[in-house]
């Protein structure tokens, strides 16, 4: 009896996780590796249910993940922001999605923004996806991210979406946190405004985010509407810093986002 007594959680445990599975054919995650400078780099990639892909193309999105989900399991980037949110519309999500991981004490820049674009190129080719609705989007860390990859290659995206990023570091934060593509620019938020004011824009943020403060997000929209650029931004009034969870569950951000192209 007090066998079974200890082993009954155990046994729950495992009907919990049989009653979560899901269907087949659904979305899922799967584990990629990718060849930069010599040395082959880790990714992960949701791939949408089997129905979406049968229905031609399917749009790309690359996720750039927030300062604590750096390290080199491949897992983690998966656990907050987006990927949460896939699992649970991993029968209806129409999109692949690509999901880098920097390593420890790193930042999106140099090589991190490279081993990206190269994850991204590798998923592309592989499933076929529609190189015409490329999307970047990245919470916190990946928020400075998503202006960074954009500036590398800034004909690639046709929107982009920033939750809870910035230009500068904030407060108390490390110097290597920052888009390193505008350093040493007299006006920053003008310059991203000007070398992407062909690509919408739609960023997030919670007004009382007290990580990254919403300042610079809020001067990047003056400066894009400044410069004729295409910018949303939504700030919730009572939001701290995780803006995400509630930018993804939107279904307007979607419905807006995969209703973008390049030319």
């Amino acid at each position: 009896m007090r066998l079974w007594i200890l082993s009954l959680p155990f046994l729950l445990l495992l009907a919990g996780c049989a009653s979560q599975r899901l269907p087949p054919g659904a979305g899922h995650f799967i584990a990629r590796s990718v060849n930069v400078g010599g040395q082959p780099v880790r990714y992960r990639v949701f791939v949408p249910a089997t129905a979406v892909l049968a229905a031609g193309p399917p749009p790309m999105v690359l996720f750039l993940h927030g300062s604590g989900e750096r390290g080199s399991n491949n897992r983690s980037q998966t656990r907050a922001g987006l990927g949460p949110y896939l699992r649970e519309h991993a029968m209806t999500f129409p999109a692949l999605v690509v999901f880098p991981q920097v390593p420890d004490d790193e930042a999106w820049t140099g090589r991190n923004i490279e081993v990206a674009l190269a994850a991204l190129d590798a998923a592309t080719a592989e499933f076929g996806g529609d190189r015409t609705r490329t999307y970047a989007t990245g919470m916190s860390m990946g928020g400075y991210g998503t202006w960074e990859v954009a500036l590398t290659q800034p004909h690639r995206f046709a929107a982009l979406v920033p939750v809870c990023g910035a230009v500068y570091p904030p407060p108390e934060e490390s110097r290597d946190l920052r888009v390193t593509l505008v350093d040493g620019q007299a006006d920053p938020y003008t310059s991203i405004a000007q070398r992407l004011r062909h690509v919408p824009v739609w960023m997030f943020h919670g007004a009382e985010d007290d990580v990254v403060p919403p300042r610079d997000d809020q001067r990047l929209f003056a400066a894009f509407r400044a410069n004729a650029g295409t910018a949303r931004y939504t700030e919730y009034p009572d939001g701290n810093h995780n803006a995400w969870d509630d930018a993804y569950a939107d279904p307007r951000l979607w419905s807006w986002l995969f209703r973008q192209h390049t030319p």
